[in-house]
């Protein structure tokens, strides 16, 4: 497996630019995901490592090579799409053993690797089959086989679960934590889905206008993000978020009297879900009135609002007998309480609250 630097990256087509300026250092073994919205460059910036998009500027080296202007077939890696890109006439077997096939891999060597992705992945009693006598996920497994044998120094996997049922998502994360442990290798992973990045991450890259915004472990993340953005992106439900500076913004005065005195230059506050205590009406730090109960077994989220018409979603207890229509009190730990500037940078992280 293989390092993957990329220093200063700019991409554009014709007059318009879509990333900028992008430096990056992932380790040997490290899996990393670049997530963000729809638009942000994540997919562009992975094309890019595998040498399917040019760079208009900047450096890409995998190893200790140099790949910036090499072919894709140069550059030792192997990626896996979000459409399985099977060829429908080819069983299992064959679809694994292609890129083999066409570069005279003797054929004891195709058998022996494709064995070995077979029994990896638990593909070892379809191998026969062809991709329309196998399910979604099994098609994705036989995708990552694909990319498996070729043994490659990164693999790279661009939103290859967006296809997949809920459930199967979920196992297919699972299957591909564990292909991660196993194998010890280096994979970049784009999603949208943020779920996605925080259960499967070593690290998380997130991007913004093809910007990144942030990197850290997906704790790092969710418990000191640096900018507005990451803290609404990071975290499901999102965060909320209080106007201090409207007209209605002296309500949360107490709030703010709670903080360090840095967050005085706060324009915005921000709490999750989860951090938000329920009391009874007219006690705590704010009263809201329940629009929406929406119960999920274990938990349950109450999507409520206060007095100026500010949404609030607040984590209950799944069997909470809160319903709509009645008014409850919040309180906010001060040391949950997270304070944006007017441009939504940080003022202040949990370690340098009071």
């Amino acid at each position: 497996m293989a390092r993957v630097r990329l220093s200063d990256i700019d991409k554009s087509y014709g007059a318009q630019q879509v990333i900028h300026g992008v430096s990056l250092d992932i380790a040997d073994g490290e899996f990393t995901v670049f997530v963000g919205p729809s638009g942000c460059g994540k997919s562009t910036l992975l094309r890019s490592i595998a040498g399917l998009e040019d760079i208009s500027r900047g450096q890409i080296i995998i190893g200790e090579e140099d790949v910036t202007h090499k072919a894709p077939s140069e550059r030792n890696v192997a990626m896996v799409f979000q459409s399985y890109a099977l060829y429908p006439h080819m069983t299992a077997r064959e679809n694994m053993e292609f890129g083999m096939k066409i570069n005279n891999f003797p054929a004891e060597e195709r058998a022996r690797r494709v064995a070995e992705a077979a029994r990896i992945l638990q593909l070892n009693d379809y191998l026969d089959r062809k991709p329309g006598q196998l399910s979604g996920g099994q098609r994705q497994r036989v995708a990552i086989g694909r990319a498996i044998v070729k043994n490659p120094k990164v693999f790279l996997f661009d939103e290859p679960l967006s296809n997949l049922d809920a459930k199967l998502r979920v196992q297919m994360r699972v299957e591909l934590e564990a292909l991660h442990r196993q194998l010890n290798a280096t994979m970049i992973y784009v999603t949208h889905d943020q779920v996605e990045a925080m259960t499967m991450a070593d690290r998380i890259v997130v991007l913004n206008a093809g910007r990144i915004e942030q990197t850290g472990s997906p704790m790092e993340l969710y418990h000191h993000p640096r900018t507005e953005f990451v803290a609404g992106f990071i975290g499901a439900p999102a965060m909320n978020f209080l106007d201090v500076t409207g007209q209605d913004g002296g309500m949360h005065q107490s709030l703010i009297a709670k903080l360090p005195r840095s967050a005085s230059k706060a324009a915005r506050l921000g709490i999750r879900p989860e951090h938000i205590g329920i009391t009874t009406a007219g006690q705590g730090d704010v009263s809201v009135t329940v629009r929406l109960r929406e119960t999920l077994g274990g938990d349950a989220y109450l999507y409520a609002s206060l007095g100026s018409g500010e949404p609030l979603v607040v984590r209950a207890e799944g069997d909470t007998s809160i319903d709509a229509g009645q008014t409850i009190g919040l309180t906010m730990p001060a040391g949950r309480i997270h304070c944006f500037d007017r441009d939504g940078v940080a003022l202040a992280h949990d370690g340098d609250r009071a």
